[in-house]
């Protein structure tokens, strides 16, 4: 190397490595170049084979470029060209003598230019290419071609840290992203349980347990409020694909125009408020499940993609220039009637038979009443550890009876809203006092409690029990009816709104025997 040459790569190569910044590096190197080479402009670029183009990472130009386009789709006879041409070096007098520098050229409203275009390889892996240009044909030459080879361990280092830290801030982006959804989604899991799995939900969770290992489509069908989303959870955290995400969406609470970009994402620049890339939900599922909540508020235009992602398992973003495969397993759940929303023309037949491979009914609270007392030791225990409440009130006696008489239209998410309004006005009571739900019905309905008749008369004074008698009866009648168990949300002890051990101890005192009837 001359020493004029050991100049010039010394304060060149000056200018590339004096930023952290590609876009400013880009810049300083082709103010420096314009000294030695009559260029206009210099950009890096890359060939992506799986998307047909070419892709800029960085450029600078002293001209006006009118179009910002960083992705270049090129034709099948570009595509061929840069293939056959992986020479370390290419010069070329005219843009059309190229196809490849007829399509950039064109894709960036540049006329007429001359270029060269150098290979960057490090240890024979190909990275990309640098482009240097002048807008006059046949204005750069063989010495021209020379002075641009001699940078290319230095433009080969920078493309590959670039590329590098590209990389870094997407994967870093990605698991930022998923940490915020899933973060949003965690206390949603969290404390979810199937209270009543051997009782009213006995045949649900058998068929949960009939489709847990496969992959095919669950539609889950039930009132608002019987809890879809907890068998949804059952369903996910119990499969092959519990390892991986569990996205969910409700269909009805996103607005038409934005369903596209939440269910498939969209690409930068798709439309106006689209600043970066954006993975959409069905994307964050791949590997896992997406649960569709309330699939009968879509609207027609979002069934049809629907349909179609069901069909080929691959999403388009919208922007996007490309298919994206995705493994998903698809859980979908309504509590609209499905068959008279498509006599409707409200909802698509052909959907309806997709998701319908394994429809679960769960059953309203009124149809599985014996699992009341469970479901409200359950959400008292809870309700105490979220509001941080000191003491754990007991349903007073005769509550549960109560409790179980009421229909219950919002079913179990109505008992728990009761439960914790219950608990909340305990706090200006006495600790001690046990919880009575006086109002729960009136609240859902608006009626009274209805007249409970007559009092019944006294009892005599001389048939008067003392409260350790009254006890000793109320114990032993639970426990004929528990069939003598104790532990367990069927127990006599979460009937009694007791602790077992708490039970246990006062049977021993009252002398009431226990143990498994037969």
């Amino acid at each position: 190397m001359k020493f004029n040459d050991m100049a010039f790569f010394h304060e060149c190569t000056m200018q590339i490595c004096g930023s952290l910044k590609i876009d400013e590096s880009i810049k300083n190197c082709l103010f420096f170049l314009k000294k030695y080479i009559p260029i206009n402009g210099i950009r890096f670029c890359i060939y992506e084979p799986e998307l047909c183009g070419i892709r800029i990472i960085a450029q600078a130009s002293d001209i006006s470029i009118k179009t910002k386009r960083f992705f270049i789709p090129l034709s099948k006879e570009a595509i061929r060209y840069l293939e056959a041409n992986q020479s370390k070096v290419i010069k070329i007098d005219h843009a059309f003598e190229s196809p490849v520098a007829h399509e950039v050229r064109m894709a960036l409203n540049l006329g007429d230019v001359s270029s060269i275009g150098l290979n960057l390889q490090v240890q024979d892996v190909g990275l990309g290419y640098v482009v240097i240009y002048s807008r006059n044909p046949m204005n750069l030459s063989s010495e021209h071609s020379r002075l641009l080879t001699l940078l290319h361990d230095p433009l080969a280092i920078a493309m590959s840290n670039t590329l590098q830290y590209r990389e870094v801030v997407r994967l870093k982006n990605l698991l930022k992203d998923d940490n915020q959804y899933l973060n949003r989604e965690l206390h949603h899991i969290s404390g979810d349980e199937i209270i009543g799995e051997h009782f009213g939900l006995r045949n649900v969770m058998e068929q949960v347990r009939q489709v847990t290992p496969l992959n095919s489509q669950v539609l889950l069908l039930g009132e608002t409020g019987v809890g879809k989303e907890v068998i949804a959870n059952a369903i996910h955290y119990s499969s092959p694909r519990r390892k991986g995400p569990l996205i969910k969406v409700n269909c009805g609470a996103i607005p038409d125009s934005l369903l596209d970009s939440e269910l498939f994402g969209h690409e930068k620049g798709a439309f106006t408020g689209a600043l970066e890339r954006k993975r959409g939900r069905f994307e964050r599922a791949h590997t896992g499940t997406i649960f569709l909540d309330e699939i009968g508020e879509m609207p027609p235009a979002a069934q049809v993609r629907l349909l179609r992602v069901l069909e080929t398992r691959e999403i388009e973003r919208v922007g996007g220039e490309g298919p994206i495969d995705v493994d998903v397993r698809v859980i979908a759940a309504t509590n609209r009637d499905l068959p008279s929303l498509i006599q409707s023309k409200e909802f698509r037949e052909d959907l309806w038979f997709r998701l319908n491979v394994f429809p679960i009914t769960i059953p309203p609270l009124r149809q599985r009443k014996a699992d009341i007392p469970a479901l409200v030791n359950y959400f008292i225990e809870r309700k105490v550890r979220e509001m941080k409440l000191k003491h754990r009130p007991v349903p007073a006696p005769g509550e549960m009876e109560r409790l179980q008489h009421y229909e219950w239209p919002g079913n179990v998410r109505e008992l728990e809203n009761t439960v914790e309004r219950e608990l909340i006005r305990q706090q200006t009571r006495n600790p001690n006092e046990p919880l009575r739900f006086h109002d729960f019905d009136n609240l859902s309905t608006g009626v009274p409690d209805p007249d409970p008749g007559p009092a019944m008369p006294l009892p005599a004074e001389e048939d008067l029990l003392n409260l350790d008698e009254m006890t000793r009866m109320h114990i032993s009648r639970v426990m004929e009816k528990t069939n003598g168990k104790i532990q367990g949300n069927d127990g006599a002890a979460a009937i009694l709104g007791l602790h077992p051990s708490t039970l246990r101890h006062r049977m021993r005192k009252l002398g009431i025997s226990f143990g498994r009837m037969v």
